[in-house]
């Protein structure tokens, strides 16, 4: 553990993840994890400090752990998961004595008041509606391929259902025909629906300090919820300008004083910018650990430095590379899930484990042999990391892995 600056922040880690905290303990910040009561007997074994706290829902006791980080000296509350986004909000606006920033993550954590929010500020998004149950999802169905002209026997563009207040892909369908909307349970509503965008989807993590972006990477899906690589490529790359003034403007409009954020954006043919969602928490598919390989820094330790209202300009300037040119070269990981109904066993594919361009895999051998028929998106059984120079072939290696066995 590296010896902590008295004159610099002390953070609480909300959440736990041993990455975080393996990266946060060879910082110079004091700092305390506050996660549930399983992970305490692991952070009293290995000396990490450590609060247990029960996230399930904000409730009357809430105010007592904000008082309770307060009373022991701690500047800010950093969340890791998505969980954990308006518990930080709820502590900081404590701890910072800024009420405004328990609203803030709310916005932050319910998709549906998040478009609204962007939509006054003025910022494009597609068409969305919220859905109580089934029946709204038929009619949202129906009525975005009218407005599309579709005739009858037309085949329908899709619609996206998304849980409001989960991450990534969790809770996330893709609608086309009605026996779709049979297939989902009642415990799955209230949603958020969206109209389908056609376009290239990606997207962008920024630290934030003093309303300032401070680095922004752009993380380049190539199938979503399967692979995505950073840097992006150039052809991506060259719209840095415009998804700057994109994210200046979220910044604006959802009022971010400092932090991390994560939002999703779609570019269409024509070159117009949708915003997707925005999350104030780090990124799923190990988008940190990938920034890492291809860059150098890493991310948890700049979460600190966005978050800690002692840090300085000089200490940012000093740990951020430059954008891309910064990078040494392209990191991407693809995540496998069983394209057989029944398997046996884990077996990496030669023309993979061949590639100059891999580097390792956390792929579990399968502990079932028959394979849960995959629901929405559904959640991959582990991912393959790849590294290599050049963004156009780690961008057809990825694809490529679509097409392999690595279950069989």
């Amino acid at each position: 553990m590296t010896e902590a600056n008295p004159d610099k922040g002390y953070v609480a880690i909300l959440g736990w993840s041993l990455k975080a905290i393996e990266a946060i303990a060879k910082f110079d910040r004091r700092y305390i994890v506050v996660a549930p009561y399983w992970a305490e007997e692991y952070a009293t074994a290995n000396d990490i400090p450590f609060i247990k706290w029960d996230f399930e829902r904000l409730n009357d006791r809430s105010h007592e752990i904000a008082q309770t980080l307060k009373d022991m000296g701690v500047d800010v509350a950093i969340p890791l998961f998505e969980e954990t986004v308006e518990w930080a909000g709820a502590i900081n606006s404590v701890l910072l004595g800024n009420p405004r920033l328990l609203g803030q993550s709310m916005l932050f954590r319910d998709k549906s008041l998040m478009k609204r929010r962007a939509q006054l500020g003025g910022i494009r998004v597609g068409i969305f509606e919220e859905a109580m149950d089934r029946s709204d999802v038929i009619r949202f169905l129906k009525r975005v391929n009218q407005t599309l002209l579709k005739l009858e026997g037309d085949v329908n563009d899709p619609i996206h259902m998304k849980a409001f207040d989960k991450a990534g892909c969790l809770g996330h369908r893709v609608i086309r025909t009605a026996d779709d909307v049979d297939a989902i349970s009642d415990d799955e509503f209230p949603a958020l629906l969206e109209s389908h965008l056609d376009g290239w989807e990606f997207a962008v993590e920024a630290w934030i300090k003093d309303r300032k972006i401070q680095f922004l990477n752009i993380s380049e899906y190539v199938t979503l919820g399967y692979s995505v690589f950073v840097p992006a490529t150039p052809e991506l790359e060259k719209w840095r300008g415009r998804i700057t003034e994109q994210i200046e403007k979220l910044i604006e409009v959802f009022d971010i004083d400092f932090g991390f954020i994560h939002p999703e954006y779609f570019v269409t043919n024509d070159g117009t910018l949708y915003f997707g969602e925005v999350a104030y928490r780090p990124p799923g598919f190990n988008a940190f650990e990938l920034m890492e390989r291809a860059y150098g820094f890493n991310a948890y330790q700049a979460l600190v430095l966005a978050f800690d209202p002692k840090s300085t300009q000089e200490e940012l300037d000093a740990f951020f590379p430059e954008p891309v040119v910064g990078a040494k070269g392209h990191a991407g990981c693809f995540g496998v899930y069983p394209r057989r109904r029944v398997v046996s066993e884990l077996q990496i594919p030669e023309e993979t484990e061949n590639h100059s361009y891999f580097e390792f895999h956390e792929l579990a051998p399968p502990m079932e042999q028959k394979v849960t028929k995959r629901t929405a998106f559904g959640t991959h059984w582990g991912l393959v990391y790849f590294f290599g120079n050049d963004a156009h072939q780690m961008r057809d290696l990825l694809k490529r892995q679509e097409d392999l066995d690595f279950y069989v």
